[in-house]
C-alpha cells in the first residue's frame, strides 16, 4: 500500500501544478513588428530603361571582370586576411561557440565525484570518544541531471542561438565583399591619382613655357609686369597642382597597404594601376525579390528576426509546468578500507516539477524584452531591405547620369583637342603666335581633368553597384533563414 502511494505521489504532483497554470501568465503580450513586404517597395519607374539581364549579378570573383592583374593578386592577398577579417572570423567563432554552449544544456548532466571530509571536533564541544579525535568521511558518487524540456523551451534557446551563429558567419562573409570592393576602388582612386599628377605636370610644362615667353615679351616691351605676374602665378598654382597631387598618390598607397593589412612600404612596392573599364550598365532581371538572397546583410538581418522569434518562443516556455529529473548513487565511510563494501552504498532519486506562481513579474518582463528585441530585429531588417534598395537605385541613377555626363565632357575635350591643334598648326605655318597656342592648351587640360575625374567617379559608383547587388554572395541553399512571414507567425503565438 505504501508503494502504490508513493507512486501515485509524482502524478498528484504534477495534477496540482497543472491546476495553478496561470498563475504567472504570458496574456497580452505579443510582438508588434512586420517585415516589409518587398512588393511593396517600388522601384519599376527607377530602373526603367536600364537593360535587364539574369547574368547581371556579380560573381564571386566579380574583379576579374575589370581586367587588371595586380588588382586580382591585391584582393587576393587582402583576403587571405586582414584585421578586420580577423574580427569578423572571432566573431563568427564567438557566436558558433554560444550555440553549442546552449545546445549542451539540452543534453542530459552526469557528474562523478570523490571528496574527502575530515574534522576533529574539541572536547569542549563533544565528549570522548567523538571529542579530541579526528574522524573522516571519504566519498565516491555520481550524479545525474535531465531536465525533460516538455515544451521545447531548451530546443528554441538552441535555435535562437544557432541563428545568431548564423547571423555572424554571414556577416563575415559581409566583411569579405566589403573589403575586396574597399580595395578596388583604393586601387581605382590610386590610377585615377596618377592621371591626375600626368595633367598636373601638362600644366606646369605649360605654364612654365608661358612665363618664358611673357617674360621676353616684357624684356621686348609688348608686355607689362602685370601679364608676367600673372604668368607667374599660374606656374605656382601648378605647381600647388602637382604636389597635391603627388601627395594623393602617396595617400592611397598607403591606404591600400592598410586595406591589405601590411605596413605602409607595402604601398610603394605597387606598379602603376591600370586605369579600370567597367562593364556595359545593366541590372538584374529578378530585382527585386532576388536581392533579399543575394545581400548578405539582408540575408543576416533575415536570420536575426529568426533568432529573436525563437527566443520569444523560448521565454514563454518558461511559464509553464517542467520536470526536471535527478538521481545519485555513491559510497560513503569513515574508513577507506570500507568504502567498497556494500553497507557503504547509498543512492538519491529526486524527480521534481515546477511552476511559477510568483516571481514579481520576472518572466513577463522577461517575455517583453524579448518582444522588443524581435521588433528590433525586424525594423532593422527593414531599414536594411529599403537602404539596399535605395543604393541600387541611386547608383544607378548617378551612372546613368555619368553616362551622359562623360558623353557630354567626351565631346568637350575633342572640341578643345582639335581647336589645340588648329592652334599649333597656325602657329607652325607662321599665321599664329605660341601665346594662343597655349591659352587654348590651358582650355585642353582642364577638359581633360574634368573628364577623367568623371571617369574615375564612373569606376567607384560601378563598384559600389557591384557591392549594392550583393557582391557576388551566393548562400548556401541550407543556409537560408526561414520566411520573414513565418518567423512573424511563430513570434506571435
Amino acid at each position: 500500500m505504501n508503494i502504490v502511494r508513493t507512486a501515485r505521489l509524482p502524478a498528484c504532483l504534477f495534477g496540482a501544478a497543472l491546476s495553478l497554470a496561470g498563475c504567472v501568465s504570458s496574456s497580452g503580450l505579443l510582438p508588434s513588428g512586420h517585415a516589409t513586404d518587398p512588393a511593396n517597395l517600388k522601384v519599376g519607374e527607377t530602373l526603367d530603361g536600364t537593360p535587364l539581364s539574369s547574368a547581371a549579378w556579380p560573381s564571386r570573383n566579380w574583379w576579374t571582370s575589370l581586367g587588371d592583374p595586380q588588382l586580382d593578386s591585391l584582393i587576393d592577398e587582402a583576403l587571405r586576411g586582414t584585421p578586420d577579417l580577423e574580427i569578423a572570423s572571432a566573431r563568427a567563432r564567438q557566436a558558433i561557440a554560444a550555440a553549442q554552449a546552449q545546445d549542451a544544456e539540452r543534453m542530459p548532466s552526469v557528474k562523478g565525484t570523490a571528496s574527502y571530509a575530515g574534522i576533529r571536533a574539541p572536547e569542549s564541544v563533544l565528549p570522548p570518544p567523538t571529542g579530541g579525535r579526528y574522524s573522516a568521511v571519504k566519498y565516491l558518487s555520481m550524479s545525474f541531471s535531465y531536465d525533460l524540456d516538455l515544451w521545447g523551451g531548451q530546443r528554441d534557446a538552441w535555435e535562437a542561438a544557432l541563428g545568431q551563429a548564423n547571423a555572424a558567419e554571414v556577416d563575415r562573409q559581409a566583411a569579405t565583399i566589403s573589403l575586396s570592393t574597399n580595395v578596388a576602388r583604393a586601387y581605382s582612386e590610386l590610377a585615377h591619382s596618377f592621371v591626375a599628377r600626368d595633367l598636373a605636370r601638362d600644366e606646369l610644362e605649360r605654364s612654365q613655357h608661358l612665363f618664358q615667353l611673357s617674360r621676353k615679351r616684357m624684356d621686348a616691351g609688348l608686355d607689362s609686369k602685370v601679364q608676367l605676374q600673372q604668368t607667374q602665378s599660374q606656374v605656382a598654382s601648378a605647381k600647388q597642382q602637382l604636389a597635391a597631387a603627388e601627395q594623393d598618390i602617396a595617400s592611397n598607397r598607403i591606404a591600400l597597404a592598410v586595406l591589405l593589412g601590411q605596413g605602409p612600404d607595402r604601398g610603394q612596392s605597387l606598379q602603376r594601376p591600370q586605369v579600370l573599364k567597367p562593364g556595359a550598365l545593366a541590372l538584374p532581371s529578378d530585382l527585386p525579390a532576388e536581392l533579399l538572397g543575394r545581400r548578405p546583410d539582408i540575408v543576416a538581418a533575415r536570420w536575426r528576426v529568426e533568432a529573436a522569434s525563437k527566443s520569444i518562443q523560448s521565454a514563454k516556455t518558461e511559464f509553464y509546468p517542467n520536470v526536471n529529473l535527478g538521481a545519485m548513487v555513491g559510497l560513503a565511510a569513515m574508513h577507506a578500507s570500507d568504502v567498497l563494501k556494500a553497507p557503504s552504498r547509498f543512492f538519491q532519486v529526486a524527480p521534481a516539477i515546477s511552476l511559477p506562481i510568483f516571481d514579481g513579474g520576472r518572466l513577463r518582463a522577461n517575455l517583453a524584452g524579448k518582444d522588443a528585441d524581435y521588433d528590433l530585429a525586424v525594423a532593422q531588417y527593414n531599414k536594411t531591405l529599403v537602404n539596399a534598395l535605395g543604393e541600387v537605385a541611386d547608383d544607378l541613377g548617378k551612372l546613368r547620369s555619368l553616362e551622359q555626363q562623360i558623353a557630354d565632357q567626351s565631346e568637350a575635350r575633342d572640341i578643345a583637342k582639335s581647336n589645340f591643334d588648329l592652334a599649333m598648326r597656325r602657329y607652325g605655318e607662321g599665321v599664329g603666335n605660341y601665346l594662343d597656342a597655349l591659352s587654348v592648351q590651358q582650355q585642353l587640360l582642364l577638359a581633360e581633368r574634368q573628364l577623367a575625374s568623371l571617369d574615375a567617379e564612373r569606376i567607384d559608383l560601378s563598384v559600389q553597384l557591384v557591392q549594392a547587388l550583393g557582391g557576388g554572395y551566393q548562400p548556401e541553399s541550407t543556409s537560408t533563414p526561414a520566411p520573414l512571414a513565418q518567423a512573424s507567425g511563430a513570434a506571435a503565438h
